[in-house]
């Protein structure tokens, strides 16, 4: 019987995320997170050769450090 290894570091292929399902996860369009990219105020991501991933669990850490509680707090 094999026992069963949980790495909270290790993701899963549904935990890696491409740019459009970011932007479909976030709510938002493709070209703000491509924007948000190029301008550094975006979330984290990772590059994997040419290619562009976003982790779902640094997407909900982003996310949750843009909460307000008030329209005169800024982010």
């Amino acid at each position: 019987m094999k026992a069963e290894v949980k790495d909270d570091n290790v993701a899963t292929a549904r935990d890696v995320l491409t740019t459009a399902q970011a932007a479909e996860y976030l709510a938002v369009s493709h070209q703000f997170l491509e924007i948000a990219r190029l301008r550094g105020s975006g979330p984290s991501y990772c590059k994997v050769g040419r290619l562009v991933r976003y982790r779902r669990v640094t997407l909900d850490a982003w996310l949750a450090s843009r909460e307000v509680s008030s329209t005169s707090e800024n982010v």
